[in-house]
């Protein structure tokens, strides 16, 4: 797979691409027709909930031009919103002249929370939790209820805190655990349950929550990449200097890391790319943005979940990192088909790939709309994809869909009650 091979892929027809990436992935004609007609069928989605009625379909794109750590990757992005595809497909673009995105993924160790209250001495407690604790990993791996020892995980370490609330002082437990390709949560949730009895033996106190957490501070990842001011320059045609554009994002990043509500919509825009994939791989999106979100405020306030800067070179440099607990295996990452495709799609062995990957995608994301909104604004180009939606609110059909929205984006009036009139001109009414 190569770059050539995606070159102008946004130019073809649906049918066109799918012939593309069956060749390029070697997707089966099963999984190729899958693409078309949907892949989840009434059964299999009785068994993921329940009060199953019907099922609920969102597009699924590609991201081109990804580049990280010298690999080649097609990224899935399952997404309503028209310009995300098309702004992280161009981000990766703009970066691959100095190598493309620099990615790493920390170990995929979880945190699981043993809550225990009512303890006569904290201090007492602890000290004896302390002393018992190497025999308390031993025993969990022996016994190693979700198989995770087997594959190289199981509990590597346990931690102590003392929470302060309204109800008075109480202890929790953060159990450490390896989950290697799992997101973990049955695996943690299970271990946490089955240790329980023990630390409320030797803490005297009584057991509460015993439940994972989704502040995955263990297990994040991050990525790396560089937009030169050639490159900057030459994306707006010209029309802003390079130097000039990094100094604009800059201030936007300085925005975004000053002020809890624009760090919201900044932190938003990074969640259009990463929600996306998180989505067509079938993991947790829920999950990944509450972790994210609550990572962004470790500091005292809301901030940025990226950071810019320039280089020796002026050139403009971006770095993400957040907490990702994703997966290659269980869940909906097992039963989902369109899932299984996503992975297959991407090409990628393991749960921390996956993360270097999605994590590019969030830098990608952002950097494009910091670009976007420092230079000429988000608008004028969501809004040219924009127009298409609009023209088939206004019942616009197959060739007449881009005639209408290219009408509506060369006016800048993209409105339905305008593509309407436009439409009954087209069809001469």
């Amino acid at each position: 797979m190569t770059e050539n091979t995606f070159s102008g892929f946004h130019k073809k027809k649906v049918s066109e691409r799918q012939e593309i990436i069956k060749e390029a992935v070697q997707l089966s004609d099963e999984e190729n027709a899958s693409l078309s007609n949907g892949s989840l069928d009434l059964e299999t989605a009785n068994r993921m909930i329940e009060n199953v009625i019907g099922l609920h379909s969102l597009p699924l794109g590609l991201a081109t031009n990804f580049l990280i750590n010298k690999k080649e990757y097609l990224v899935p992005m399952v997404i309503e919103e028209p310009s995300v595809v098309a702004a992280a497909s161009f981000a990766a673009k703009l970066c691959r002249s100095t190598g493309g995105f620099t990615a790493s993924a920390s170990d995929p160790i979880m945190i699981g929370q043993i809550q225990l209250v009512e303890i006569p001495d904290l201090e007492k407690a602890i000290e004896s939790l302390e002393k018992e604790k190497e025999s308390i990993i031993e025993y969990a791996t022996s016994v190693d209820p979700m198989v995770l020892v087997k594959y190289g995980g199981g509990l590597r370490d346990i931690e102590f805190r003392v929470i302060e609330s309204e109800r008075g002082s109480f202890l929790v437990i953060h159990l450490l655990v390896d989950v290697r390709d799992a997101m973990g949560a049955n695996a943690v949730n299970t271990l946490a349950e089955t240790l329980a009895p023990r630390f409320e033996k030797i803490s005297g106190g009584k057991v509460r929550l015993r439940i994972i957490s989704n502040l995955a501070v263990n297990r994040t990842a991050s990525a790396k990449a560089i937009w030169t001011q050639k490159e900057l320059e030459s994306s707006t045609k010209g029309k802003f200097k390079g130097k000039e554009i990094v100094e604009r994002i800059l201030d936007a990043f300085a925005f975004a890391d000053s002020d809890p509500f624009r760090a919201a919509t900044h932190n938003k825009g990074i969640f259009n790319g990463i929600d996306s994939c998180v989505i067509a791989t079938g993991n947790d999106w829920r999950a990944v943005e509450a972790g994210a979100h609550a990572f962004a405020s470790m500091k005292g306030s809301y901030k940025s979940l990226t950071r810019y800067h320039k280089n020796e070179n002026g050139d403009l440099v971006g770095e993400i990192e957040l907490p990702l607990a994703v997966a290659t295996i269980g869940g909906a990452t097992a039963t989902h088909p369109s899932a299984k495709i996503a992975r297959k799609i991407l090409g990628v062995t393991s749960a921390q790939e996956l993360s270097c990957v999605i994590a590019s995608l969030g830098l990608a994301q952002n950097f494009a709309a910091l670009r976007a909104l420092a230079t000429e604004g988000i608008q004028k180009g969501h809004m040219r994809l924009h127009a298409r939606n609009t023209a088939v609110m206004a019942g616009a059909k197959s060739e007449e869909i881009d005639l209408i929205a290219k009408k509506l984006a060369d006016e800048g009036k993209v409105r339905v009650d305008r593509a309407k009139e436009l439409l009954e001109e087209l069809r001469g009414k």
